[in-house]
């Protein structure tokens, strides 16, 4: 959707499926551009707001009445797009703070915490957002409503809520003036059978908020 489109103004803006639409698409779009590196001095923070705002249409969603597509099955929309480099673009723009500790489900008992990687969640938010903006985009507006709340419940709300809580520890860390833990080479490429003991050899050691506020714009919010 072009910026022309995305502001048309015969588009009612009180629609409910204009306004989730708009969201979405503002979110993919100033991520997008943070990965660019640009402006790696406010990435962090600017990420949190657009997370934020995120979630926000998220709970809209999850919120709103179950929404039933036209059709029975899912029209195809083709090949999705490659966020590889995206990905790797965030890995390289917020290391060496990347990887984070996560429980997956707070409601099943004694969940153990997994390693994630704030890049992966970016790339898979956009993966989920991109492919339900393809049927928006080809007019089938309750197809695209429908996987978005789907998407929303079943990964992409998690996966935003994760990220979340990571860029407001990050932010807290640094403006609370409190030292990171010791990341212990927290690594997601662990094996998932040693239930999350095994370590990477090499230790990340110790992130102080003073090292890391300049790079990732944590300076002066």
């Amino acid at each position: 959707m072009s910026d022309a489109t995305l502001h048309d103004a015969t588009r009612n803006p009180d629609d409910f499926a204009v306004q989730i639409s708009d969201s979405i698409e503002s979110f993919i779009v100033a991520v997008t551009e943070v990965a660019k590196g640009d402006e790696p001095d406010s990435a962090v923070p600017f990420l949190l707001l657009e997370v934020s705002q995120l979630l926000l249409t998220g709970g809209r969603l999850g919120a709103h009445e179950d929404i039933v597509p036209d059709e029975r099955y899912e029209p195809d929309v083709g090949p999705e797009p490659d966020v590889d480099e995206l990905r790797e673009r965030f890995a390289r723009l917020l290391d060496p703070v990347d990887v984070y500790s996560e429980v997956f489900d707070p409601y099943v008992p004694r969940s153990a915490p997994v390693a994630c990687r704030i890049s992966d969640d970016l790339a898979d938010l956009i993966t989920d957002l991109r492919h339900g903006l393809a049927h928006y985009r080809a007019g089938r507006v309750s197809e695209a409503l429908w996987w978005w709340q789907f998407s929303y419940l079943s990964n992409w709300g998690p996966t935003a809520s994760a990220a979340l809580r990571a860029l407001q520890s990050l932010v807290a860390h640094v403006r609370l003036d409190q030292p990171l833990d010791e990341l212990d080479g927290l690594d997601t490429d662990s094996d998932a059978a040693d239930g999350g003991e095994e370590r990477l050899a090499e230790e990340a050691g110790k992130v102080m908020a003073a090292e890391i506020a300049g790079p990732l714009g944590l300076r002066g919010v």
